[in-house]
C-alpha cells in the first residue's frame, strides 16, 4: 500500500516537473521538488560514507559511484585527447571543490563562510560521446540540495559548465523558501566556466593519472601557461564575429550552447561576465541578482533590480554593452604576453600531433612530430592543410606575443606561407611587423622542399639560442 501510494506521489510530481525543464548552459536541468517521504529522499540522495560515494574535503560534494569509476566503451577518448576528462571519484571530488573556490573568489564570497546544500557528483559509463549533463534540485526539509548526472567521459568544457551551474544554483537557492528553484541564465553559467578554464582551467580540472591501455603505456600531461591572455581563445573568435547583443545572448539556441555556432556565444558570453565583474561593486551585484532569482518570475526581473545603479533604463544596458564589445573590438594587439608564455605557444603551433602504428593491427601511438616531419613525409593535401592551419595560427598569435618571440613567429610564416606559394599575401601583424623591421629574418625565399626544411632547421636553431639567451643562470654556490 505504501509502495503504490509512493509511486503514485512520485508521478505526479513528474507530471508537475515537466513544465519546469530548462535550459542550463546547454545541459538540460531537471528540477524537481521533493515533497514526499524523506526515506524517499535519502534514497535519492545517498548520505556521505555511505558504501560506493566520497565526499570532497568540506564535505558539499560527494560523489557516488564506484571507486575506481566504472570505465566506459569512450574512456579511450579521454586517454587520447586532452580536451576530454575521464572522471574518477577522488580527482573528481578535488576538481569539484576547486571550481566552487574560484567562482567564489570571482563573487567576492568569504571563503570561510558555509554552504547549505549538497551537491551529488552521480557517476554513471558513458552511453556516448555527446551525452547530456543532468541537473536535479530537490528541497527536503527546508534545504535545497542537487544531483549532477555525469557520464563517465566528458568533455572539458561540459565539466566545468555542469560544476559552476550547481554551485551557482546552491548559492541562489541559499534563503528559498519556495517550490521552486531559482532559475540560473545561460550567459552567466557559459561566461564564468569559460572565464575561470581560461584562467586556470589545467589546475582546477584533474586528470587521471597516467594509465597503460592494451599494454601500451600512455602519457597524458598538462602544462599551466603563466601570463597568457584570459580571452586568447575568444579574442579570434570575436575579431572574426561581432559579439552577440544583450538579447541574443538572453536566449540561446541550442546550437550556440553545444559551440556549433564557431563559439561565438561562449566567446560573448565570457566577455559580458567579465565586464559585469570589471563593473564598481560588479561581483556584489551579481550576488544580489543571485539573491533575488527565486522571487522573481525570472532572471530578467533579479538583473535589472541588481543592477538598476549601473543600469537605470534597459537602453543603458544596451548602450553599455555595445561600447565594450566595440572597445574590445578596436583593442589592435590586444595584451601582451610574458616571454615565458609567447615562447609556449609558439612551440605548441609549431608541433603537429600524429598517429604511429607498430602494425596495421596495433593500437595507434600518439606522437608530436616537427613542421620538417611533415614536409618530408606527409602527402600533399594533408600537408597543404596542416601547413595553411599553421599560417593562420601564427597571424593570430603575433599580435600578442613578446616582440622577440614576435620576429621568429612572422619568419616561421613567411617560410610556410611561400612554401605554400602565397608569400605576396602575408601580411604580419603590426606588432610582428614592428619588431621585424628592428630584426628582420635574413631569409631568401623559394618553394623548394629542401630549402623550406633548411630554413626551418635555421628558425629552430634561433629558437633554441633565444630561449637559452633568456633562461635564468643559476648562481655558483658562495665557498664556505
Amino acid at each position: 500500500m505504501n509502495q503504490s501510494l509512493n509511486r503514485c506521489v512520485v508521478a505526479s510530481l513528474r507530471r508537475r516537473c515537466d513544465s519546469t525543464i530548462q535550459r542550463f548552459g546547454g545541459l538540460p536541468v531537471l528540477l524537481s521538488v521533493a515533497l514526499f517521504f524523506h526515506a524517499a529522499a535519502r534514497a535519492q540522495m545517498p548520505q556521505p560514507g555511505a558504501m560506493g560515494t566520497s565526499s570532497s574535503v568540506s564535505g558539499q560534494f560527494v560523489v557516488i559511484g564506484s571507486n575506481p569509476a566504472t570505465t566506459s566503451a569512450h574512456s579511450r577518448i579521454a586517454i587520447t585527447d586532452p580536451e576530454w576528462v575521464r572522471l574518477e571519484p577522488a580527482l573528481l571530488a578535488v576538481s569539484a571543490e576547486r571550481v566552487k573556490k574560484a567562482i567564489w573568489r570571482a563573487l567576492g564570497i568569504d571563503p570561510a563562510s558555509r554552504w547549505r546544500g549538497r551537491i551529488y557528483l552521480a557517476l554513471h559509463p558513458a552511453a556516448s560521446s555527446d551525452e547530456d549533463v543532468t541537473i536535479i534540485s530537490t528541497r527536503v526539509a527546508g534545504v535545497w540540495n542537487y544531483r549532477v548526472e555525469l557520464p563517465d567521459v566528458l568533455f572539458r568544457t561540459r565539466l566545468a559548465r555542469a560544476f559552476t551551474g550547481a554551485v551557482l544554483l546552491e548559492l541562489a537557492n541559499r534563503g528559498n523558501s519556495s517550490d521552486h528553484s531559482a532559475e540560473i541564465p545561460a550567459w552567466l553559467t557559459e561566461g564564468l566556466s569559460q572565464q575561470l578554464l581560461a584562467a586556470s582551467g589545467a589546475e582546477m580540472i584533474l586528470s587521471p593519472p597516467d594509465k597503460a591501455v592494451n599494454g601500451l603505456p600512455v602519457n597524458r600531461s598538462i602544462t599551466v601557461e603563466r601570463g597568457m591572455d584570459a580571452f586568447a581563445d575568444a579574442r579570434p573568435v570575436l575579431q572574426k564575429h561581432p559579439a552577440l547583443d544583450f538579447e541574443q545572448l538572453s536566449w540561446p539556441d541550442d546550437a550556440q550552447l553545444r559551440g556549433d555556432d564557431g563559439g561565438v556565444y561562449r566567446a560573448s558570453a565570457q566577455l559580458f561576465v567579465s565586464k559585469l565583474l570589471e563593473l564598481n561593486h560588479g561581483p556584489e551585484h551579481l550576488r544580489a541578482m543571485l539573491q533575488m532569482l527565486p522571487r522573481c518570475y525570472n532572471w530578467q526581473t533579479a538583473f535589472r533590480a541588481a543592477f538598476a545603479a549601473d543600469f537605470p533604463q534597459p537602453v543603458d544596458l544596451e548602450k553599455w554593452w555595445v561600447l565594450q564589445t566595440v572597445s574590445f573590438a578596436a583593442g589592435d594587439d590586444g595584451p601582451i604576453w610574458t616571454f615565458a608564455a609567447s615562447r609556449s605557444r609558439l612551440d605548441e603551433i609549431l608541433s603537429v600531433p600524429a598517429e604511429f602504428r607498430f602494425a596495421s593491427n596495433s593500437l595507434p601511438v600518439h606522437v608530436v612530430v616537427s613542421l620538417q616531419s611533415v614536409v618530408h613525409n606527409f602527402d600533399s593535401a594533408r600537408q597543404t592543410a596542416i601547413l595553411q592551419a599553421k599560417v593562420r595560427a601564427l597571424g593570430l598569435v603575433q599580435w600578442r606575443m613578446d616582440p622577440q618571440c614576435a620576429v621568429l613567429a612572422a619568419a616561421y610564416r613567411e617560410v610556410l606561407a611561400d612554401y605554400l606559394g602565397r608569400g605576396n599575401d602575408v601580411a604580419p601583424a603590426p606588432r610582428a611587423a614592428r619588431a621585424a623591421a628592428q630584426n628582420p629574418p635574413s631569409l631568401l625565399f623559394n618553394r623548394s622542399a629542401a630549402d623550406i626544411v633548411g630554413k626551418l632547421d635555421a628558425l629552430d636553431a634561433r629558437r633554441r639560442t633565444l630561449a637559452n639567451a633568456i633562461r635564468p643562470v643559476t648562481p655558483a654556490p658562495k665557498p664556505r
